[in-house]
């Protein structure tokens, strides 16, 4: 799976602190040629090499104009406790700094058969949609978008939003003044002919996606994006037999199948984004079935039960036996 991507060297042009948290970093590639071209709900992978040799690998959303392939933007958010790739970008990246980066992929694209088209972000998640609205807005599309944050400091670009072509399309809820998001209304005032994407903090996903089963719309007209996976509360150790080798490892609770086997140096397995989204720790089932956690293979793939992505799925029950 890993050589389904492309990979170059681009250097930072600019860093602009957005709220206290973020930060948006402009990218061009290194050589002077154009970027690769992609599509509004994009993203990248950072590959980031300390000082000391570690490395991280982080897939963040394109939030720059699609018709632009010149340069790149991504916004990070400083995680706290950051797993490393946050606070590399924030703390040791800085104008001139050269990067590794991925072709796009896109995984929460705009569905072209949708007649209308219902954007929620909460906090970071406004950041694929700032790449679709563009494309929307080119194509005459009918849509609109609902942005939560919790308070005016911490809205990253909502200035440039409201300053923009989509303020009349675009409506602000900040938490500090009172203005709350209804999802049940939005939803309910929906026809059949609008799609709802989504993207933010897994409680306004988990409760986009409730919502919308509750008022009987299709899961098909609900879109999804979140690149943190989240572990279900109800997900115990298991243990998991590595095929090729005979070895049996145990998965504790809150540990991943991936980390398992780095942890003993069961195999080798090459991962990319630890989050469920780029594909290249994808692995054949042979026994058992996997609770999937991951973003990359569609809902179709799931329910064959013939691979799963080690880095965030989970045993459905007491075991798994894995092509490794």
């Amino acid at each position: 799976m890993a050589d389904k991507y492309q990979w170059f060297k681009v250097k930072v042009l600019g860093v602009e602190q957005q709220t206290p948290l973020i930060k948006r970093f402009t990218l061009a590639r290194e050589d002077g040629q154009a970027l690769p071209a992609f599509t509004g709900g994009s993203h990248v992978i950072v590959q980031m090499q300390e000082a000391d040799g570690r490395q991280h690998s982080n897939a963040y959303s394109l939030l720059s104009d699609p018709a632009d392939t010149r340069h790149y933007q991504i916004a990070v958010r400083l995680e706290d406790p950051s797993k490393g790739g946050s606070a590399f970008m924030h703390r040791q990246v800085e104008v001139g700094t050269v990067l590794t980066l991925s072709s796009p992929n896109n995984l929460f694209a705009i569905d072209p058969s949708a007649a209308r088209h219902v954007l929620i972000a909460g906090g970071i998640g406004i950041t694929p949609f700032l790449a679709q609205l563009p494309e929307l807005r080119a194509s005459g599309a009918d849509y609109q978008l609902h942005y939560a944050f919790r308070s005016p400091e911490h809205g990253a670009f909502h200035p440039e939003l409201m300053a923009g072509p989509h303020a009349e399309r675009t409506r602000l809820y900040i938490d500090s003044q009172g203005q709350t998001l209804d999802i049940h209304a939005l939803i309910a005032g929906l026809d059949d002919a609008a799609h709802l994407y989504v993207c933010g903090p897994r409680p306004l996903i988990d409760a986009v996606i409730d919502t919308a089963r509750q008022l009987g719309v299709a899961d098909s007209r609900v879109h999804w994006e979140q690149f943190a996976a989240t572990t279900p509360a109800n997900s115990g150790a298991f243990s998991v037999t590595l095929a090729r080798s005979g070895r049996e490892l145990w998965v504790e609770e809150g540990m991943s199948i991936l980390q398992a086997i780095e942890s003993a140096k069961a195999a080798t397995v090459e991962c990319l984004c630890r989050e469920g989204v780029c594909g290249t720790c994808e692995t054949q089932i042979l026994q058992g079935e996997a609770e999937h956690l991951d973003q990359y293979l569609s809902d179709e793939e799931k329910a064959a039960q013939k691979t799963l992505m080690i880095c965030v799925s989970r045993a459905r029950g007491a075991s798994l036996v894995l092509d490794l």
